[in-house]
């Protein structure tokens, strides 16, 4: 199974899994699956009665819950942006898009809404994403255009080896890096070296990429595995990676 533990063959019995570093976590594992609505306090009834319907009713509720939206935009977006060098109109505009964007998404999972909590509270969260989501964004652009291709030399921090540990798995990370340029697509490979290598932020990715998550995931797996493969056949992870 996709980031199951891998047990290396090398010093000190140490175990690693130098292919899943960066992994994006569970890789939405999620179902989605319309429940059934608890007993809707009277507010949230009305927001849904109104999203759900049409005509000028609905106009008005997307006008109220848009302003509520932007406004909490603002307000988080203000509170996380501190030390980020974002303000001003930017700052506004990621605001905007914020609430514009989770806007679409609270339509898209209205029926997904339980009632376990008011539907305002609820549809706050969506915002609260965005405006993280965004943030990281706009801070990794600014960051991006000095980062460094293909920076080798950080792979044996990213474990977390000190000098000693990361000289006595040199040959290791030498054969990896061979087999990322040699056996890994294009494609492949830039996902790899962004998400291991850069730490890019996944959503930066999509964006880069023109693509989507779940396709991204893909790339990433089927990389992995790729890279498991060589390093088993060359004597650098056990056989319990080929589960992987």
């Amino acid at each position: 199974m996709p980031g199951s533990a891998i047990h290396t063959i090398g010093p000190k019995g140490r175990q690693v899994d130098p292919v899943g570093m960066g992994h994006p976590g569970a890789m939405d594992r999620a179902v989605s699956i319309a429940p059934a609505r608890a007993r809707l306090d009277r507010e949230s009834a009305e927001w849904l009665g109104a999203l759900e319907g049409s005509g000028a009713l609905r106009d008005v509720a997307l006008g109220r819950l848009h302003a509520l939206l932007l406004r909490v935009a603002r307000a988080e977006a203000g509170r996380r942006a501190s030390g980020m060098g974002v303000s001003g109109p930017e700052l506004e505009d990621v605001a905007q898009q914020a609430a514009d964007d989770a806007l679409l998404a609270i339509l898209r999972k209205l029926g997904q809404f339980r009632g376990d909590s008011r539907f305002t509270t609820w549809a706050y969260k969506f915002v609260v994403v965005e405006v993280a989501s965004k943030l990281t964004r706009h801070a990794w652009r600014k960051a991006a255009p000095g980062r460094v291709e293909e920076d080798w030399d950080l792979l044996p921090d990213r474990f977390g080896f000190g000098p000693a540990e990361a000289a006595e798995w040199e040959e290791m990370f030498a054969e990896l890096r061979r087999a990322v340029h040699q056996d890994l697509t294009s494609r492949q490979r830039r996902i790899f070296v962004a998400i291991v290598l850069q730490g890019v932020p996944l959503d930066v990715l999509v964006q880069e990429l023109g693509s989507n998550r779940n396709a991204i995931y893909k790339s990433l797996f089927d990389a992995r595995r790729k890279l498991r493969a060589r390093l088993v056949a060359n004597g650098y992870m056990d056989d319990e990676a080929r589960r992987g």
